[in-house]
């Protein structure tokens, strides 16, 4: 699809309002005659201005190029001189391992960028294959790539919609729109024309958009956008506009760090020359170019993908896969989530959660999902006792046999129903939702797991009848003998259905109705009060349903009405299938109301507030409607109840919501500007009725004010702004492949509990780069102060006597360079890793903090290191520096080889042991208690343990110490070690101590995340005393 097929172009076109034009005027406008549609010629010629109807792309990159890209980096530069360096001193060993970190770090880096290049093959595979069109008078099939503006297109139950086309007759048309607009239920479609141009793309009814399925009826249009012109074309074209090729904050201070590490490197180059006055020898050589190996933590990119590497496996145990690594740098950072609430929030499943009936209240159904369990109650009052005789036994007794009652102040009772109380008016409302309902729902035999069979709305009513024990399989079984008549199915135009049922044990024929309020309200004349029929007119019965209308929208509730009436006996006569419909629908006794939605799950609510804690704006982005969308963000805890005044009604009639700076709908939104949006106190917490560009204009906004976003989504519709934002993350049982392949992580269980733990994942894997970066870099910068001031130490010939010699200095970094980095690379999460506020996107990996830390242990480590060796020199020896003693073993340089022994263990030992202080930035580490938990990391402290044997051995094997290393073991001298080590912690503690009195805190929550985690501590307070107010 992305190549040129039969060298034809591709041309974007701007779309007009179709959906505010009429077929007249479509026809004048697309040049075409709908009863005849396009002839054959004009079909070719259209397709040769307009192009092929698939999606544009520029192809997949070679792997030649991403191969370069992942070798181009400076570090990787870095490696590959050092690898040089090491042949040049005919150090193999050294030259085989860093090889080996150069081979590593680019096949993974190599692999995920190669995988992530997949995003435009699943939208072309998303596209119809064939189509039905008119041409020349005749329906033919065409593949969809050959559809063209002006055609005219049919469309059945089951198809998949091949481009944008304006409807021009319908008959019961719905097509699912969820991965498009994020809309949940299937959208009724209408031929009618709109005035409004800057309609909501989820409105315009009168619209079929490409790449959405047909789920009921069957209709003609003619198509206007085809290819990159499409909606889904768009959502294409942004995808390739989005610039993911920035690098992240990590990969600059690692740049940046390369650079300066070069930088210091040369200049240590330029010194040990200039220290030997630019007589370059052989040895001299061979130090200089130690000493830059040594100044370079080859050691670096290796461990950094090494733990980042092990993060994503973590994660994928806890339900979240990575795409691309460099994510869990950004999720450390997060300052904001916007999320889809349809399958994200929400369980994208319908539910009848209420009911209300004339005369008897409000009934609340228990019970989530499929599963036809759940109790159905009512709240009733109390009657004040009158005799303070009561007979307590008999009334429990009463109470045990038909209702459990829960009441707090006496004054009401919660009275589940069941078989023995339910009232008639109940009863019929269950057989109307049960009989009138084309839906079924079945166990899985093997797992036992409920699902559902047909429309959503109408799998909600089957369940709320099957809780009741009044199923459609319960009622046409033997014992109730039901039987379906007539069926008059669901018309889009009027919003209503209804059947003809029949008992063949009372003999009674009845006809249910159910459909919209304001559709079945004009059929009735009364309304089922109690055992009673109560007589009204449609404007009174209107005006009598309006305040529980009101009261469960405001909920976010989509309410239903039923209604139901016995067919007159001149009507039992009769063929109801060969009666009109309008003729039956009539003189109706209105049942109740019902409410369904699509319930939070109920992970949802701890999750967001766990993001509160750890300062996160959680920030819904749906294409919901605004009433909708704010009743469930209340319930997550999205909208506080502080927030009720930003978005509470007016007493008005018939408005539920009144929208506030707080809820807008993605046309209030988008038509401020950049400057007005800025100049909010506080963005929104709900956007409603959004759009892809909306979502993109949202995380734009929240970048200005140095945010880092993280985008969840699973439809197309969320695609460029899944691309867009710093982390994007799909569903992985209901997402697209569009919004997978967009996305950096996917959540395989669909939970947004999995973010809050993939944030502390994140938070956990950054800390833990900074803290074996400091153990690197202080260690390098160690090395670099000893090996340094030691070229202060002078023969008698005036020769530079090397502290170390240059095999030492390569063994003493791979001793402790990579092992205690990647110990530390999978240290645990602190317990307090969720209470302190994001990262700031500004601070970067190298804060003033951790540089400060660098400069005092590695300058630290360095002259404690030096000054051992001048000790053993000239504090207790007789400063005699022998001859020649770079060059090798001989009598004179006993002296000189014991004290770069001791400078060997004490330089080994004390970035061993500094590994252990990077632990904790500030926290004590030497303290009794911290040392009884020594071995808590097993990798690092084996790692010390075993780095100690290692230093042992190269100061004591024979040969290997005196004319490989050439130094010398040790034996009085380790006490010097010992207390070198010694006072090296405690200077360690003392300088932490300071930084505990003297820094600020390290994270300092801004006011708005301040806001956000006293929110999760006052809903955690309320948890503990009787649940969370939401």
């Amino acid at each position: 699809m992305f190549g040129k097929a039969k060298a034809k172009k591709t041309v974007v076109v701007e779309t007009k309002p179709y959906h505010c034009m009429n077929i007249e005027r479509i026809q004048s406008e697309l040049d075409v005659n709908v009863t005849t549609g396009l002839t054959p010629s004009d079909a070719e010629q259209r397709l040769t201005v307009y192009g092929l109807n698939e999606m544009r792309g520029g192809g997949r990159p070679s792997a030649f190029k991403i191969l370069i890209r992942q070798l181009a980096n400076l570090m990787t530069l870095i490696l590959i001189a050092a690898v040089a360096i090491a042949f040049a001193i005919k150090d193999w060993i050294e030259a085989g391992v860093v090889i080996g970190v150069i081979v590593l770090n680019t096949a993974v880096g190599f692999a995920q960028e190669f995988k992530a290049e997949k995003t435009m093959d699943s939208l072309r595979k998303m596209t119809s294959p064939t189509s039905r069109v008119l041409r020349s008078g005749h329906q033919i099939v065409v593949p969809t790539v050959d559809l063209v503006p002006g055609d005219v297109i049919y469309l059945e139950s089951g198809d998949v919609v091949g481009a944008d086309c304006r409807l021009f007759e319908v008959f019961n048309l719905e097509t699912d729109e969820a991965l498009l607009t994020g809309e949940a239920l299937p959208i009724p479609k209408t031929v009618d024309t709109f005035d409004d141009v800057e309609l909501p793309l989820g409105d315009r009814i009168n619209l079929s958009f490409a790449s959405t399925t047909v789920t009921k009826g069957r209709a003609k249009a003619v198509i206007y956008a085809t290819g990159m012109s499409s909606e889904v074309g768009k959502i294409a074209k942004k995808l390739m506009e989005t610039n993911k090729a920035k690098k992240t904050p990590l990969q600059k201070a690692l740049d940046k760090m390369s650079w300066v590490l070069l930088g210091v490197a040369i200049a240590s180059m330029l010194i040990v020359f200039g220290a030997n006055k630019f007589k370059i020898k052989n040895e001299v050589l061979l130090y200089a170019i130690g000493l830059a190996i040594a100044t370079i933590p080859e050691g670096l990119i290796a461990v950094v993908t090494l733990t980042m590497s092990l993060g994503v496996h973590t994660l994928a145990k806890k339900q979240a896969l990575v795409r691309k690594l460099v994510a869990l740098e950004s999720l450390g950072s997060i300052t904001n989530i916007c999320s889809d609430k349809t399958g994200t929030l929400t369980q994208s499943k319908m539910v009848l959660v209420r009911a209300w009936l004339p005369g008897e209240g409000f009934f609340r159904v228990a019970g989530l999902g499929f599963e036809p369990a759940g109790e159905v109650t009512k709240k009733q009052r109390l009657e004040p006792p009158t005799d303070a005789r009561i007979n307590f036994a008999q009334d429990s007794a009463n109470d045990e046999k038909n209702s459990r009652v829960a009441s707090d102040d006496g004054s009401e009772e919660t009275v589940v129903v069941n078989a023995s109380n339910i009232s008639a008016s109940l009863r019929r409302i269950a057989q109307g939702a049960a009989l009138c309902n084309m839906s079924e729902i079945r166990a899985d035999d093997e797992t036992g797991y409920w699902y559902g069979i047909g429309d959503p709305t109408e799998i909600a009513l089957q369940v709320f009848a099957s809780k009741l024990e009044m199923g459609k399989p319960t009622l046409t079984n033997d014992d109730n003998q039901w039987k379906l008549v007539c069926e008059y199915p669901f018309d889009s135009s009027i919003k209503r259905m209804s059947v003809v049922a029949h008992n063949a044990i009372t003999g009674e024929k009845v006809l249910f109705l159910k459909g919209a309020t304001e559709r079945v309200v004009p059929c009735c004349t009364g309304r089922q009060d109690g055992e009673q029929v109560s007589s009204m007119s449609t404007d009174d019965l209107q005006e009598y349903l309006d305040p529980q209308i009101q009261e469960m929208a405001r909920d976010g509730l989509r309410v239903l009405s039923i209604a139901y009436r016995y067919l007159t006996p001149d009507e039992e006569s009769l063929d109801m299938n060969k009666t009109d419909r309008e003729e039956v629908e009539v003189n109706m006794t209105f049942l109740g109301l019902v409410g369904i939605y699509d319930p939070p799950r109920p992970e949802s609510l701890p999750s967001v507030m766990e993001c509160y804690r750890a300062g996160i704006q959680v920030t819904m982005l749906t294409g919901d409607h605004p009433e909708t969308a704010a009743a469930i963000a209340r319930q997550v805890g999205i909208l506080q109840d502080e927030d009720d005044e930003d978005i509470d009604g007016k007493s008005g009639e018939h408005q539920a919501i009144s929208l506030g700076p707080l809820v807008m709908t993605a046309r209030e939104f988008d038509r401020l500007s950049d400057e007005e949006i800025d100049a909010l106190p506080e963005l929104p917490h709900v956007i409603a009725r959004c759009s892809p560009d909306t979502k993109v204009k949202m995380i734009e906004a929240m970048h200005r004010r140095n945010g880092i976003v993280a985008m969840t989504g699973d439809g197309v519709n969320d695609s460029p702004s899944l691309k867009f934002a710093d982390v994007g993350i799909a569903m992985g049982l209901t997402g697209s492949d569009v919004a997978k392949q967009a996305s950096e992580i996917i959540l395989t269980d669909d939970n947004f509990a999995t973010i809050v733990r993939a944030i502390r994942e994140g938070r956990r894997v950054f800390s833990n780069i900074q803290r074996f970066c400091c153990v690197l870099v202080s260690g390098n910068v160690a090395e670099l102060v000893c090996l340094i001031i030691g070229l202060a130490f002078r023969d008698k010939f005036g020769e530079t006597v090397f502290p170390l010699s240059p095999v030492a200095i390569l063994v003493n970094n791979l001793l402790t360079g990579t092992p205690p980095a990647m110990a530390l690379g999978i240290e645990k999460a602190w317990p307090t890793i969720m209470d302190e506020p994001p990262r700031s996107p500004s601070s970067g990996l190298f804060t003033w903090e951790v540089q400060g830390d660098i400069i005092f242990y590695g300058f630290g480590m360095g002259l404690l290191s030096i000054s051992n060796f001048w000790l053993v020199m000239n504090g207790f020896g007789d400063g005699n520096m022998g001859e020649e003693c770079n060059r090798g073993y001989s009598e004179s340089c006993d002296l000189v080889f014991r004290a770069r022994g001791t400078v060997f263990a004490t330089l080994t030992l004390a970035i061993l042991l500094h590994a252990y202080n990077c632990r904790r930035i500030r926290g004590p580490m030497w303290n009794w208690h911290m040392i009884k938990r020594v071995h808590e990391n097993r990798f690092l402290f084996g790692g010390v343990i075993c780095g100690t044997i290692l230093c042992l051995l190269c100061m004591y094997v024979p040969g290997l110490n005196t004319a490989v290393l050439k130094m010398k073991g040790i034996s009085w001298e380790w006490g010097i070690v010992l207390i070198t080590l010694l006072v090296f912690l405690i200077l360690s503690e003392l300088y932490k101590f300071a930084k505990r009195k003297l820094y600020k805190p390290m994270s300092v929550a801004t006011e708005a995340q301040g806001r956000l985690q006293r929110i999760w501590t006052e809903n955690t307070l309320a948890s503990s005393t009787g649940g969370l107010s939401k």
